[in-house]
């Protein structure tokens, strides 16, 4: 007598509606990663020109209006290079992990391959977690900022 074990948790299995559902979610997951890489070049791309740009435009203002030099010229340009890529950055790894879930979903389902699918549903939680890290920290900076500002105009009066 062959005893059917289920070894999943709770049973659960994909079905052809399921894997309709998955599929047209790796697809639309796999176009927002690759928009998203590509938004992330062109922020770079971005903070490199206006780096240009506004230290040419600070130096330009500062020799043309005879304004003294009250800074460097070239600190505002660098700092805006250096948040554009920043941002760029930690953007940049939620797409990644995005991308590796639409890759390893799309693969999982066509060649019905478990660890396919094991690994799709992982790089979906890193995804998660920190899209929610990231909100949490945020958060928090924002809850600061509104203290800071709060102690601030009370320390004015």
């Amino acid at each position: 007598m062959e005893q059917n074990q289920d070894t999943s948790l709770f049973g659960l299995g994909i079905d052809p509606n399921a894997k309709t559902h998955l599929s047209e979610a790796a697809r639309w997951a796999k176009f927002l990663a690759i928009v998203g890489m590509v938004m992330c070049v062109i922020m770079v791309i971005f903070g490199i020109l206006m780096s240009t740009m506004v230290s040419k435009a600070t130096r330009d203002m500062e020799s043309g209006f005879g304004y003294p030099r009250s800074m460097d010229t070239g600190a505002l340009g660098v700092t805006m290079m250096v948040m554009y890529i920043f941002i760029a950055i930690i953007y940049f790894f939620p797409c990644l992990f995005t991308l590796r879930f639409a890759n390893h979903m799309q693969n999982a389902l066509t060649a019905n391959d478990q660890d396919s699918l094991n690994e799709s549903f992982k790089n979906l939680k890193v995804t998660f977690r920190y899209m929610g890290i990231l909100t949490i920290i945020f958060m928090a900076l924002f809850l600061l900022g509104l203290l800071a500002g709060g102690l601030g105009t009370m320390m004015g009066n």
